[in-house]
């Protein structure tokens, strides 16, 4: 068989009965339409169901597949203890996921569960399910990652193989949130990136153009804060090349969090919904119009990361010009900048849209600006410690940055700070820690300050030293 229907679904608590203890009927259209996904769900009988949920076990590099043969859980950290589930595990399929996965080079597996028991995001839609089907179904569980989105959508076409190998009859639920900061007066605050995110999450999945997925900035999701992208990212992908048909039943966010409902019944074959390979070609045509465009500072870098992942040769500055011993690479002359003037920088990488590395010295240690570069450039590939090394397969969609810094000054208050134009270090006796202006996910000098510390291993508390500096970015 193969998979049979598949959900976009939210995860409040309080719109279980028990919890919300009467407040779920400000979301009665929320949950009107959850009684109905049940019992189309019901109604299809599966042998499995497949959640994918933000609050499983979750790794920056790696997806976990819940592990074990079953798995229990209560609504107990929500004052109802009372409202328990037990699910057994679809341990062939599991498996099956695992071995696919390992096939198409992702990171994901059972090792490593951090917390066995059944999470909200997984129970609150088995609490609507179950009240027409029990027992008569397995359960896999899918966290999701810090991973790229092109990772989550193949991801999901590991899940859609999985389960045509094993034959079952699957139910996907892609469990997951719309914002948390549509109100003022809500549990998060209000941001404006909150409402412009959920209308459009609302236009894509609610016309099932799965392919506008890829087009929400990593930073615009972390600061519309929501929780539910990727999950619905590996729904996508579980439905590549499927024709399906849309039914969009609901939108509420009266507690100032977004909760949307949406159904997808598979309808056969349809190569032209390869949403990830269609992503791709835009991609690379526009990273090959990028470097058309680039200056000498980020084809520097650039020419560094991909020499250097390629051969581990480190490309040298010799009679005005950088070279290499390598046969695919042709050198070329320096401008008077790079060849002599000393400055610290910042080579930053980003995949995706989202940052695959970024590395970077305050103050010169190299003799010239160029050397500078090449430094940073293959520390940023292959020593961030955020991230595995950059590998050769990634090169073609890595997007490049330098950021040459200016001289640091010392500054008495941070009213003379702007995260638009300065950057800032702090220092605290030996420890310090510096942030770059003009980032996407800052945006003001109290968080700039506080990142800062943060890197630094400072506490704010302690009333650390202060400098600015200001930069030229090059893209």
């Amino acid at each position: 068989m193969s998979i049979i229907g598949t959900y976009m679904v939210p995860h409040p608590p309080l719109i279980v009965h028990e919890v919300g203890r009467g407040e779920e009927n400000e979301i009665s259209e929320t949950r009107a339409a959850y009684m109905k996904v049940a019992q189309k769900i019901a109604a299809l009988k599966p042998e499995t169901i497949i959640i994918t949920s933000p609050h499983a076990t979750m790794y920056s590099d790696y997806f976990h597949i819940s592990s074990g043969i079953s798995a229990d859980g209560d609504l107990g950290q929500f004052g109802a203890d009372q409202v328990r589930f037990h699910a057994e595990y679809d341990v062939p399929l599991i498996e099956a996921v695992c071995t696919e996965a390992d096939k198409a080079g992702l990171a994901a597996g059972t090792n490593g569960q951090k917390e066995p028991k059944l999470d909200h995001a997984t129970m609150v839609p088995l609490y609507f399910i179950n009240q027409f089907i029990q027992n008569e179904y397995k359960l896999v569980r899918i966290g999701l990652s810090g991973q790229s989105y092109k990772k989550h959508y193949l991801l999901g076409e590991c899940i859609q193989r999985a389960v045509e190998k094993t034959g079952r009859r699957v139910v996907i639920v892609a469990s997951g949130d719309l914002s948390h900061v549509l109100k003022a007066d809500g549990p998060y605050g209000f941001r404006s990136e909150g409402p412009v995110y959920d209308e459009r999450i609302m236009n894509v999945m609610g016309t099932g153009k799965f392919g506008g997925l890829f087009l929400f900035d990593p930073e615009f999701c972390e600061k519309a804060a929501e929780c539910g992208h990727r999950s619905f990212i590996i729904m996508a992908g579980a439905l590549d090349r499927t024709a399906v048909k849309v039914e969009k039943l609901s939108y509420e966010g009266p507690f100032g969090v977004g909760y949307g409902i949406c159904v997808y019944t598979p309808e056969g074959c349809d190569e032209r919904r390869n949403f990830l390979e269609q992503y791709e070609v835009q991609e690379k045509k526009k990273v090959a119009e990028r470097k058309r465009n680039e200056d000498e500072f980020v084809a520097l870098a650039r020419a560094t990361v991909e020499i250097y992942v390629r051969t581990r040769k480190v490309p040298k500055v010799a009679g005005g010009c950088v070279i290499c011993d390598d046969d695919d690479f042709h050198g070329w002359h320096l401008s008077p900048e790079l060849l002599s003037r000393r400055a610290g920088t910042f080579v930053s990488l980003k995949e995706d849209g989202s940052l695959r590395g970024c590395i970077g010295t305050i103050s010169p240690t190299c003799g010239s600006l160029a050397e500078e570069i090449i430094h940073n450039a293959i520390s940023a590939s292959t020593q961030d410690p955020r991230f595995p090394e950059v590998e050769a397969e990634e090169l073609s969609s890595i997007v490049y940055s330098v950021d040459v810094l200016g001289l640091t000054e010392k500054i008495s208050s941070p009213k003379e700070l702007d995260v638009k134009k300065y950057g800032v270090v702090v220092t605290k006796g030996y420890r310090r820690g510096l942030l770059l202006p003009a980032l996407d996910s800052v945006d003001t000098v109290d968080e700039q300050i506080n990142i800062a510390c943060r890197k630094g291993g400072i506490d704010r508390s302690e009333n650390p030293d202060l400098e600015r500096f200001e930069v030229v970015r090059h893209y």
